[in-house]
């Protein structure tokens, strides 16, 4: 499994594309973009989708966003809506869960039924418990979990055996004990996900960095581990899971786009262009350093060969613990 994993976040955190130069020229800017939201406010496509919006219009790469929260069905509505609908000017975020969900069957399509235009972060995943919490290591986690793990309830922002589930199982299974026991409780969003941990309907939570590390600046959580392989610039107090205890446990969540299917290929270069452009602003330097994230950049059928291959990766995983 763990070397599954590994292979998954190597390949997760495909090569960071340095661009140079600004924008050239307002002609060629996007005038709108509508970016369609799988999930509810506050989770991790929620703030991806906001926060490129933010870099690419503050940039002046596109003259205005607008945005659309569509939950539902794991994801699974708002990319039926794209297919039927067809529209040209949608691009839908999504994540590694539309590799996850779609092998589990929670919804009948897949990548290869859209148009996919290019990965564009990385958000390392991250363990966290709530401020008060008498838990204030990844190591008191495990142990009281060795000591009965049907009163550690952890929960995450996706489907039992989603990404926050594998995240949970990786991090339990690599600190020794075993993950096909973890009391797993799923949310439908990142948000409502980090409500139960506050309100102490779970003693820990699986999430995004990104998710967590605004929070724990707020004083609200307390983050045991990031699945990183070094410790971060952006919090460099908080250890890597393998630095407390989880020797291994390292993953990256990607982020990015997909447009409706039968896009023509100069409407996909369009958006490839200026998603391309926004590395080299300033903007997008705030909003990504501001959530923790990684860069990354892969485009059109480089994209697509890289979700072949985490398919065939994450898919293999999933059937050793049992989830599929």
């Amino acid at each position: 499994m763990l070397k599954l994993l590994k292979a998954a976040a190597v390949a997760a955190s495909f090569a960071v594309m340095a661009t140079s130069g600004a924008y050239a020229g307002s002609e060629k800017a996007l005038d709108k973009v509508h970016f369609l939201i799988p999930g509810g406010a506050g989770g991790g496509w929620d703030g991806t989708a906001r926060g490129t919006g933010e870099a690419l219009t503050k940039s002046g790469i596109v003259a205005n966003a607008t945005y659309e929260n569509m939950s539902g069905g794991g994801g699974g509505k708002a990319i039926a809506h794209l297919i039927e609908t067809k529209d040209s000017g949608t691009l839908m975020v999504n994540s590694t869960p539309i590799v996850i969900r779609s092998l589990q069957k929670v919804f009948p399509q897949s990548f290869r039924d859209l148009t996919p235009i290019a990965g564009t972060i990385g958000d390392y995943a991250a363990i966290v418990v709530n401020k008060g919490s008498s838990i204030t290591s990844l190591q008191q986690l495990v142990d009281t979990y060795k000591a009965d793990p049907t009163n550690v309830a952890i929960g995450g922002g996706s489907v039992a055996g989603g990404m926050d589930h594998l995240v949970t199982a990786l991090v339990m299974k690599s600190a020794g004990t075993d993950p096909t026991k973890v009391k797993y409780i799923p949310y439908d969003a990142g948000g409502k996900a980090m409500a139960g941990l506050l309100s102490g309907e779970i003693k820990a939570l699986s999430t995004g960095f990104g998710e967590a590390i605004e929070l724990a600046r707020q004083g609200e959580v307390n983050i045991l581990c990031v699945t990183s392989k070094a410790r971060l610039e952006v919090s460099k107090d908080t250890p890597t899971c393998s630095e407390a205890g989880a020797t291994g446990a390292e993953f990256v969540n990607w982020r990015g786009f997909f447009a409706a299917p039968g896009l023509s290929d100069e409407q996909a270069a369009g958006y490839q262009k200026a998603l391309e452009a926004m590395y080299s602003t300033p903007e997008w330097a705030t909003v990504r350093d501001r959530n923790g994230w990684v860069d990354i950049f892969n485009k059109g059928d480089d994209f697509t060969t890289f979700l072949e291959a985490q398919e065939a990766q994450i898919g293999g995983l999933m059937k050793e613990l049992g989830f599929l």
